[in-house]
């Protein structure tokens, strides 16, 4: 009886096994139903764990960087500036038959003042503002139009084309500022903002990092210390604002690097430190007074040091030196290696620049230097740096720095 039991046991059990591989083979849904119920439970809350990282309304500083441009923006103009000046002539002008049927429309055309469009910051509730000396070059009327739709008419305080800075004033009240920020607590990663107004489409903001600092050997000025970032910069940001996530002003930006006239992610700024340096000065004295001892300076690289047998690999060689200037009256001769200056290392003509422009006008400066391979110590009169030839400004040139 036992046996008979087990027996049919058995062949129960199989007979439901091979139902099961029967079913699992031809209709395996079947089997999926319960699973479906459990994970029908689960799904939502798999989902919310997944957007929730995303749903805010601003108050995560990782979520929404629009607390710091809220601050900023107000603070950021748009500049227009105009010249009277001529289009560059139609070649076809000198056809008869072309002036017969449009000249006097083609001479309205070169009749047309030439205008520029770019950005600036309100740095004081004075009425002063920052921009980019390109923007405003040559112009014969400059207009501010603020963010809370008022305009006015600005008049340019002072330049520094070395620098690429120019500082505006308005009379106007009720004016918002930027916040200055501190270069010393910026670093290699930082996420930053561009606010400006590229294109002229209106007040716009970009967000990015800052890609590098101490940028320099660009050819973009004589002074260059830039903020590298990779937030969106295009034509009419140029003398905009780029901010920390605080909305402090970081730097001015300036220029981009690009082959299409658009971003391509590398565009730079002068640092707030630059700026605010300028700044003063020009407010101050109408003009910016840097240390100068006329040498002509080139970079000590590896072939320069070999082809002359230099053991030093680094300084600024003086390659030529102006007659009757500091360099020259204190003994500073072509070939000289300069390698310090008060103290501070020399590295290279850019370090050279800067050093020496920071020296105030008509005190001593002590200047390392090596000669012949053999290291000596002379005393310079730092003179007052001249101001750099003007350079002719192609009329009607839209903004080509970012």
């Amino acid at each position: 009886m036992l046996r008979r039991f087990w027996l049919f046991f058995a062949q129960a059990v199989t007979v439901l096994l091979a139902l099961m591989f029967i079913i699992a083979t031809l209709k395996p849904q079947w089997l999926q139903r319960q699973g479906q119920f459990g994970k029908q439970l689960a799904e939502p809350i798999v989902a919310l764990r997944e957007v929730a990282p995303g749903i805010g309304s601003g108050s995560n500083a990782q979520n929404s960087y629009a607390d710091a441009a809220q601050k900023a923006m107000p603070a950021v103009v748009n500049v227009f500036s105009s010249k009277d000046g001529s289009l560059p002539p139609d070649p076809r002008a000198k056809d008869p038959l072309f002036r017969y049927f449009f000249g006097d429309k083609n001479k309205k055309q070169h009749e047309q003042p030439a205008a520029n469009l770019g950005s600036g910051v309100i740095v004081s509730s004075e009425g002063y503002i920052l921009t980019n000396q390109h923007v405003v070059d040559g112009a014969d009327q400059i207009e501010i139009a603020l963010a809370d739709g008022r305009t006015t008419n600005a008049k340019v305080i002072g330049v520094d084309p070395e620098t690429d800075l120019a500082v505006l004033k308005v009379n106007m009240t009720n004016l918002p500022t930027i916040t200055l920020g501190r270069m010393d607590q910026t670093r290699v990663g930082d996420v930053v903002l561009a606010i400006g107004n590229p294109f002229g489409v209106g007040q716009t903001v970009t967000m990015g990092i800052v890609s590098a600092l101490g940028r320099n050997h660009l050819g973009i000025n004589t002074f260059e210390n830039f903020i590298q970032t990779d937030a969106p910069i295009n034509p009419g940001n140029s003398g905009g604002a780029l901010v920390d996530v605080n909305g402090n002003l970081l730097g001015i930006n300036t220029a981009i690097y690009s082959r299409s006239g658009g971003s391509l992610g590398i565009g730079f700024a002068i640092p707030v430190s630059t700026a605010r340096s300028v700044l003063e000065s020009i407010i101050t004295t109408g003009t910016v007074t840097r240390g100068w001892i006329g040498v002509e300076p080139q970079d000590v690289t590896p072939e320069i040091a070999e082809s002359f047998g230099l053991d030093q690999k680094s300084g600024a060689i003086v390659a030529g030196v102006l007659k009757g200037g500091p360099a020259d009256k204190a003994g500073i001769k072509p070939g000289d290696i300069l390698v310090s200056v008060n103290g501070q290392d020399i590295t290279d003509t850019t370090r050279l620049l800067n050093v020496i422009a920071q020296i105030k006008p008509g005190t001593d400066a002590k200047v390392h230097l090596v000669r012949k391979n053999k290291e000596m110590d002379l005393n310079v009169m730092i003179g007052k740096r001249p101001p750099p030839p003007k350079q002719p400004s192609d009329e009607g040139d839209d903004d080509d720095g970012g």
